[in-house]
């Protein structure tokens, strides 16, 4: 009975050793890993974080002979963090580089320029905040661009001269720049760019982006006989400064062409505005005016020149401002007659103002000094960037509040303010033709009056679409708004 006893004792102690003693194991030590997370969203986890970086640059070598780089990053959004846990089971970095591969682009090390500035989308509506970013692997390769940018529009040999400060000082007359800057808000920071952005690694291609934006391409127009620069630009519907800019063999608007010459034509789109204020004194005629006088013995629509006209000259100073080449302010300084004009004198057969006026004798709309910051020509409007017709003449130079004239006899068909005019007036001349005089500060006239070539209708300003004191001038041939280049006329 003994013997039973302690054989069963020792049955179950042998049982409870296998159970309790030999089924125990000491805790393992957990394994330290990294999860890993692209746009917050988990691929898996890896053993190395390292292991997955070398992998990627490994593989990378394609960007880095593309873009002449040493290292190809992970995109932007990858994050790698660090894991413990006991779980043993890892994916591969091979797996975890093809699923980043099919998400996301990877990254080489390079530099934002982000430029911030203010554009109207459409006419009329208020300028809002554009904003747009510019890649480089080198911070010279933008400023190199910003450079050539500022020298097509200013000029080679202007911009040398302001910079190296050996501009040619002013005795009588001439120019002398004062300030050249960039008018947009630029930052840069130094950032991981993705490989499948628009990267710039040289600085013409960059400059040419900056002065004629995205897909713009050259178009190639033969010089026919009798062809100007100003009406090849009219007719390809761009302006005399674009034909310039894209022809370098061309200096000025008034040199001539001829048959069989190729020239290329592209509209530009600057992308940041080369902002040039300058100060200038030149010698510009003044316009004679034509003094009307009424005979009541002679029979009406008889005109006869007593006194012939003889235009004066003026000393004029300005400070202009020009946005990418073109005038958008002028404030006038002073003005010397250098020379008075003698005026031409009329004798009308009628002492009353008739409202119909001459088809072959225009007056001017301004005081002297004036200047043209815009022709009738093809352009890239200012204010809202679209190309369009500049459809009539932006006069300035004369200042804010200076007059403004009636160019002809007729009768104020409107005077009223317009989302873009402004303040404008329009006269109907009763021959066929009617004139529109926009952006006044002040109207002087009533609709239905009766004016004469010479009568102050109102004084110029910036109201409506405007970037500077003018006024803008039209002439209509045969129905409202039917424009034609006033220059024509005069």
């Amino acid at each position: 009975m003994k013997k039973f006893g302690i054989g069963f004792i020792l049955i179950i102690t042998i049982i409870l050793v296998c159970v309790l003693g030999f089924g125990y194991k000491t805790s393992p030590e957990p394994n330290n890993y990294y999860e890993v997370y692209l746009n917050d969203k988990s691929l898996g986890t890896i053993a190395s974080k390292e292991e997955l970086e070398e992998y990627i640059d490994k593989n990378g070598s394609y960007y880095k002979n593309k873009f002449d780089v040493d290292k190809v990053y992970s995109p932007k959004g990858l994050q790698i963090r660090r894991l413990t846990t006991y779980d043993g089971d890892v994916d591969s970095v091979s797996d975890i580089y093809g699923k980043i591969a099919k998400k996301e682009s990877f990254t080489v090390r390079g530099y934002e320029f982000v430029i911030k500035g203010q554009r109207a989308e459409k006419e009329g509506e208020e300028a809002k905040l554009i904003t747009q970013s510019i890649y480089v692997l080198d911070k010279d390769i933008f400023k190199k661009a910003i450079e050539a940018l500022i020298r097509t529009f200013v000029g080679e040999d202007k911009y040398e001269a302001y910079i190296e400060d050996n501009q040619v000082k002013i005795e009588t007359t001439g120019e002398e720049i004062q300030n050249v800057y960039v008018d947009e808000d630029i930052t840069v920071k130094e950032t991981n760019i993705p490989v499948d952005a628009t990267i710039y690694t040289d600085a013409s291609e960059l400059a040419n982006y900056l002065l004629y934006g995205k897909d713009q391409k050259a178009r190639e127009y033969v010089v026919q006989a009798g062809d100007t620069i100003e009406n090849v630009a009219f007719n390809n519907k761009i302006s005399p400064e674009e034909v310039l800019i894209s022809n370098s063999s061309l200096t000025s608007t008034t040199n001539l062409l001829y048959p069989g010459q190729k020239l290329k034509i592209v509209e530009t789109n600057p992308q940041i505005s080369v902002v040039e204020e300058s100060y200038l004194v030149e010698d510009i005629e003044s316009a004679y005016p034509t003094e009307e006088r009424y005979d009541e013995n002679a029979a009406i629509g008889i005109d006869k020149v007593i006194q012939n006209g003889e235009n004066g000259l003026e000393r004029v100073s300005q400070r202009v401002r020009k946005v990418n080449g073109v005038i958008n302010y002028v404030i006038p300084e002073g003005k010397t007659v250098l020379k008075a004009p003698t005026s031409k004198i009329i004798l009308k057969g009628t002492k009353y103002i008739p409202d119909v006026g001459s088809t072959t004798s225009w007056g001017w709309p301004t005081d002297s000094g004036w200047r043209l910051s815009s022709g009738y020509v093809w352009r890239t409007n200012p204010v809202t960037g679209r190309r369009e017709l500049h459809g009539g003449l932006d006069i300035s130079g004369t200042g804010y509040g200076s007059k403004i004239y009636a160019t002809n006899n007729g009768r104020v068909k409107e005077a009223s303010y317009h989302y873009s005019y402004g303040n404008h007036v329009i006269i109907d001349h009763n021959n066929g033709y009617l004139t529109l005089y926009a952006h006044m500060s002040r109207i002087n006239v009533k609709v239905g009056q009766v004016v004469a070539r010479g009568d102050v209708i109102g004084y110029v300003g910036m109201t409506g679409t405007a970037t500077g004191p003018h006024v803008h001038y039209e002439i209509w041939k045969g129905c409202d708004y039917c424009r034609i280049n006033p220059m024509s006329m005069y």
